[in-house]
């Protein structure tokens, strides 16, 4: 998986990671639980790699955006790292 722009993942990129719907990103960012950058070009919704890794860690702790079991968890971590490679 590449990188758009330095540091940045697309909607499609970050949905994939977190394991749900690039719908529930958009709901995310209307609401403000997970806030996007706009591409400076197209506007396209563009998601800051640690602004996501920062959610990764609040669904490890359980504290955070959805309840996922560690299981469930591992596999998209799992799959992301292999889509990588």
């Amino acid at each position: 998986m590449k990188i758009m722009i330095d540091g940045y993942l697309t909607i499609k990129q970050a949905s994939s990671i977190l394991g749900v719907s690039p719908l529930t990103l958009r709901n995310w960012d209307k609401s403000g639980k997970l806030k996007a950058s706009r591409h400076p070009i197209n506007n396209y919704r563009v998601y800051k790699v640690e602004d996501i890794e920062a959610v990764i860690q609040e669904i490890k702790v359980g504290s955070g955006f959805r309840k996922t079991s560690p299981r469930v968890f591992k596999r998209v971590i799992v799959k992301h790292l292999t889509d990588e490679q």
